[in-house]
């Protein structure tokens, strides 16, 4: 009698099964992890955005002492460090063309160019005022014994402020003598009582500054034709080391008086400029 044939598998069967399966279920697993990363999960709380500083590097000396050379670089600064060098009379004809060049003709620049014929010997910053002017008018003594006219002067030193005017008057004594001299600046002293010293009496010889010696010149208080000699304080420098005719309004002064009348006395050679 035969035994029923048993349906289920022998052993070496489901051994060979069961190792296919593993085999090919870890290819399975594999290829499964590379194709699907895990997602790093967001966190439910927004951070707050951190607040940069940036760190500025420490200023050295040398940096700082740079930068402020940069920035506080002036004319006093310059001039401190060059030599000075006496004036000349082609500083004041080019200082005057500079002016004039914006405002006026080629053919009104050559008007206004004065003939070296007019210039005086100029201060080689040996001078002291006295011997400055004695060298430049030796005859002063006889000069002033003929000058009898009213509201004039023989000779005229400009310079920049009142305080430099009392200097120059003290440091002249050696030249005036018995001279009349007369301070013609604005300070404490008023046009009109100005007016009324010249209309008294005869002045030889008045210092003062541009802006005050044009008002008397305009207001009819001072007559140029009479003058003679016409100095500027040309070389002296202030405390900032500025010569009176680097100064803007001095300048500027200075030219409107050329104009009005001291142009045309130098171009007769009946006046004579020097630059102490």
């Amino acid at each position: 009698m035969r035994r029923p044939t048993s349906q289920e598998p022998s052993a070496q069967s489901r051994q060979v099964e069961a190792e296919a399966s593993d085999g090919e279920g870890g290819r399975d697993v594999g290829t499964t992890q590379q194709d699907t990363a895990p997602v790093p999960v967001l966190s439910k709380k927004t951070k707050q955005p951190m607040e940069c500083f940036l760190v500025q590097p420490k200023e050295t000396k040398e940096d700082a002492t740079k930068t402020k050379k940069r920035r506080k670089k002036k004319i006093t600064d310059i001039l401190a460090k060059s030599e000075p060098k006496p004036g000349t009379p082609e500083d004041l004809q080019k200082l005057m063309k500079d002016y004039y060049s914006s405002s006026r003709s080629v053919i009104e620049l050559e008007e206004l160019k004065l003939p070296d014929s007019c210039f005086l010997k100029s201060n080689d910053l040996t001078h002291s005022l006295s011997s400055y002017l004695k060298e430049i008018c030796p005859k002063w003594v006889k000069l002033r014994k003929n000058h009898t006219e009213k509201k004039s002067v023989l000779m005229l030193i400009i310079c920049s402020s009142a305080i430099r005017a009392l200097e120059l008057m003290r440091s002249m004594t050696a030249f005036r003598g018995d001279s009349k001299v007369m301070k013609l600046f604005a300070k404490h002293i008023k046009v009109q009582e100005q007016v009324k010293l010249l209309e008294k009496r005869a002045v030889h010889l008045a210092v003062g500054t541009p802006g005050r010696i044009k008002e008397l010149v305009k207001q009819g208080g001072l007559d140029l034709n009479p003058l003679k000699f016409l100095v500027f304080d040309w070389n002296w420098r202030d405390q900032k080391l500025r010569r009176m005719m680097d100064i803007p309004e001095i300048r500027k002064e200075v030219f409107e008086l050329l104009e009005m009348g001291v142009l045309s006395l130098c171009k007769s050679e009946s006046l004579k400029l020097g630059l102490f």
